[in-house]
C-alpha cells in the first residue's frame, strides 16, 4: 500500500484543530443527507474550509440513535468517490469515519490520512487494516450499537470507565504496530451515555490527559445540546460551539 496523505503531527499543532463533518448518507442526524453527492460534498467542503475547518471527516454510515446498518458495498460507494474528489481538489487532511476494514483500506488509498472509528476497531480485521494502512487512528468510546446504545448506560463512574476502555484500545493498537504519535481518542459524547453522564464527561474532560493522546470531541448538534438549550437540531450550532470551547 502507498503511504497515506500526510496528516499533521497531532501532538504538535499548537492549537485545537477544527474538523468539518461531511456525512455522505441519506439519513444523517446532523445534516439530513445534504452532502450525499460528490458535487454537494465539494461545495460544502469548500465552505467549511473557508470558514476555518482544518480537516474534513467523511462518513458513509449514519451512527445516529436507531440508525440502520449499511452494507460494505453501500458504504464504499458513498465515501470513496467523495474522498477521491476532495483529495484532488483540496490540500487538507482527510478523515474517514468508518468501522469497516475494507473501507478503511480503500479510503486511505483514496486520500484519507485518519481513520475515525466510533466502534474503536472492534470489528474483525479492523485493527489489522488500520495498522497496515499507515494512517492515523482515532478510537471512540461506545457501548453496544447505535440501535441499542441507549440501554448501555450503566457505569461505575462514566469518566473512569471511558478512560479505562480507551486505554485498552490504545494498548492494543500500539501492540499491533501503530505508533503512539498516530493515535487519538474520542470520549464519545452522545454514545451510550445519559444526559447527565455526557455533562459529567464534559466537566471532567481534562482527566483524559492521562491517556497521553490528542482528544477529538464531537459535540455538533447532539441531543445533549438540545436538552441543555431547548433548541431543535437545526438551531443547536451556538450551543455546540460553546460546548466545544469549554
Amino acid at each position: 500500500m502507498n503511504a497515506p496523505r500526510a496528516c499533521p503531527d497531532w501532538r504538535q499543532t499548537g492549537r485545537p484543530l477544527i474538523m468539518g463533518i461531511l456525512n455522505a448518507t441519506p439519513d444523517s442526524f446532523s445534516d439530513g443527507g445534504r452532502f450525499n453527492s460528490v458535487d454537494r460534498a465539494l461545495a460544502a467542503a469548500e465552505a467549511m474550509l473557508e470558514a476555518g475547518a482544518d480537516l474534513l471527516d467523511i462518513g458513509g454510515e449514519s451512527t445516529r440513535p436507531g440508525a440502520t446498518p449499511v452494507t460494505q458495498d453501500e458504504e464504499l460507494a458513498r465515501v470513496i468517490p467523495v474522498i477521491e474528489a476532495l483529495a484532488a481538489r483540496f490540500d487538507c487532511p482527510l478523515s474517514v469515519d468508518t468501522s469497516t476494514p475494507s473501507v478503511m483500506t480503500r479510503a486511505v488509498e483514496a486520500g484519507a490520512c485518519l481513520i475515525n472509528d466510533v466502534r474503536a476497531l472492534t470489528r474483525p480485521g479492523a485493527v489489522e487494516a488500520a495498522a497496515a494502512s499507515g494512517a492515523s487512528v482515532c478510537v471512540m468510546h461506545m457501548r453496544g450499537e447505535p440501535g441499542d446504545m441507549a440501554t448501555w448506560t450503566d457505569y461505575r463512574d462514566v469518566v473512569t470507565d471511558v478512560i479505562d476502555y480507551l486505554a485498552d484500545r490504545l494498548r492494543l493498537l500500539r501492540e499491533a504496530g501503530v505508533p503512539a504519535e498516530r493515535l487519538l481518542v474520542d470520549p464519545g459524547f452522545g454514545f451510550a451515555k445519559t444526559h447527565e453522564q455526557n455533562f459529567e464527561l464534559l466537566r471532567r474532560l481534562g482527566e483524559l490527559a492521562r491517556l497521553d493522546a490528542p482528544v477529538l470531541v464531537g459535540m455538533s448538534r447532539k441531543r445533549m445540546i438540545g436538552e441543555a438549550t431547548g433548541q431543535p437540531v437545526d438551531r443547536r450550532a451556538v450551543g455546540s460551539a460553546a460546548a466545544a470551547l469549554l
